[in-house]
């Protein structure tokens, strides 16, 4: 995809961290952030929010943020899912760019102020892939490997995509594109692919990163093998009947436009 024009107009950086039950690895995630961010001068805060921990989470982000301002902590007091903690940060940043990433570490921080140079190239999405050139993965489990190419390819096949990791969590958004795609409605992991797809059929531009991923050190895993079924189908089929919808009503709208008398 191409950008339609340079604009290099954003002001503030959003970093949206869902976490739950994260005290083996979050302040190690926040602090390398936030570091790497302050290297490149990337102005930024990062919003993590606290999806109903039952271990110290939340106490290590409270102590966390006593000595970087930039850090926004924030408990998700309404209904729990990786998909709804993901909008209710996305509701209290105050960003005009937004990078949604994972607590455990698995991204490379070093990946989020690449995203944050693409979008200010005039991109309106940036979407990481581990799977194209220059990407990769380290330790990814075999089964989900094996789900996570077959998903993709699956839609690419149906919405024709060149990309190749729509399912990867860890992309970047200007904050107009956040808003163009409301409402959103995945409550769970099925989000990764609400937004970015919501964002291709509703025409914003976007450019695909090669990134790198490892699998978590500490921790557990918060995807079930069983979310990525009916779930992610259920998302899916609902875009693809608003691109068919929408597709449909253009050629409606020009047969009648050519169909006027002059």
């Amino acid at each position: 995809m191409t950008a339609e024009s340079k604009r290099n107009d954003l002001e503030l950086l959003s970093v949206v961290i869902p976490a739950r039950d994260e005290e083996g690895c979050i302040a190690s995630t926040v602090e390398h952030l936030h570091l790497e961010l302050r290297l490149h001068d990337v102005p930024h805060e990062i919003v993590v929010v606290d999806d109903g921990s039952s271990d110290c989470t939340w106490k290590i982000l409270e102590q966390l943020k006593l000595r970087l301002p930039n850090l926004a902590p924030t408990q998700n007091s309404g209904s729990h899912g990786f998909g709804r903690a993901i909008m209710w940060g996305l509701n209290r940043a105050h960003g005009d760019a937004v990078v949604i990433m994972m607590a455990d570490e698995s991204d490379d921080v070093r990946d989020v102020v690449r995203y944050w140079n693409v979008l200010n190239e005039g991109y309106d999405c940036v979407f990481g892939s581990r799977f194209m050139r220059g990407g990769g993965v380290v330790d990814y489990p075999r089964l989900k490997l094996f789900l996570n190419r077959v998903a993709n390819k699956f839609l690419q096949l149906v919405f024709r995509l060149e990309h190749n990791d729509i399912t990867n969590a860890f992309k970047a958004y200007r904050k107009t594109t956040i808003d163009g795609c409301r409402p959103l409605l995945a409550p769970h992991f099925n989000l990764t692919v609400e937004i970015p797809l919501k964002a291709v059929v509703r025409g914003y531009t976007w450019k695909s990163l090669p990134t790198t991923w490892r699998n978590r050190r500490s921790g557990s895993t918060k995807l079930e093998i069983k979310e990525m079924g009916s779930g992610y189908l259920l998302i899916c089929w609902y875009i693809w009947l608003e691109k068919y919808l929408s597709r449909r009503n253009d050629r409606v709208s020009r047969s009648r436009t050519s169909k006027e008398p002059d």
